[in-house]
């Protein structure tokens, strides 16, 4: 029985930090789009994106409201996004999304942990080429015709259409268009009445890097170090 209780508890623990970490991104997603953009949401497409994917990891409204606020104050750190590119164990592609107040920092501790890892840190341009930057935005397939919506929203720049499953095991609808064509295919969206369950900005590779799993075992724990970072966004990669 105790050794249930420590299982369950660790499981917790590991939710409740992931959790966590889902809040600070979108927290600094909602500081930079509201310093681009405004505190209106009607009015700022990013800023709507945030608030969107913020319900959809059931973040409270009172932080969303509160993050809003704080990026309107002069005391507010201005947060730089910058794309880190290099390589993990085993030729594997990795790209790191980062939002930091202090790049001297953070290209240290994205180094580190790539060095750590097995990878090397490259430069600009050396991994991004293989990956394509795409809107990727996902919805409850509930009474939708995927067909008819293919066709619809083609002019919108869909590009791809798919399904997928989400943490719970629950379907998922998944749409892929350009990255220029995010705006553009979001508008056509709430233009449907169509809300998604998220919509975001992904690096999709082009091609993928077969490994087994050991190789995988290798790769993934750069990614989780990555992930543990504070000014690490996303970490993107091309395991197969």
């Amino acid at each position: 029985m105790g050794r249930i209780f420590e299982v369950r508890k660790a499981t917790m623990f590991a939710r409740w930090d992931r959790m966590a970490k889902q809040f600070t991104r979108i927290g600094k997603e909602i500081a930079i789009a509201v310093k681009t953009g405004g505190p209106d949401s009607s009015t700022n497409p990013a800023l709507r994106r945030c608030m969107q994917n913020a319900k959809a990891v059931n973040m409270p409204k009172d932080r969303v409201e509160a993050a809003i606020k704080r990026a309107l104050g002069k005391e507010m750190d201005n947060y730089e996004e910058i794309l880190y590119e290099g390589y993990g164990p085993h030729g594997v592609a990795i790209l790191v999304e980062t939002a930091t107040d202090n790049h001297v920092r953070t290209v240290a501790n994205v180094k580190s942990h790539f060095t750590k890892g097995g990878g090397s840190l490259g430069n600009s341009g050396s991994v991004s080429f293989q990956f394509k930057k795409m809107g990727v935005f996902k919805l409850n397939p509930a009474g939708l015709n995927t067909e008819e919506l293919e066709l619809e929203l083609i002019d919108a720049g869909l590009e791809e259409l798919g399904e997928s499953t989400g943490e719970n095991g629950e379907d998922i609808l998944v749409l892929r268009c350009g990255f220029t064509d995010f705006g553009n295919m979001q508008k056509a969206l709430e233009e449907k009445g169509l809300t998604p369950i998220s919509a975001e900005l992904e690096w999709i590779p082009s091609t993928t890097v077969p490994v087994n799993d050991t190789q995988a075992e290798d790769v993934s724990k750069l990614i989780e170090r990555l992930e543990q970072d504070d000014d690490v966004q996303k970490v993107f990669h091309n395991m197969g």
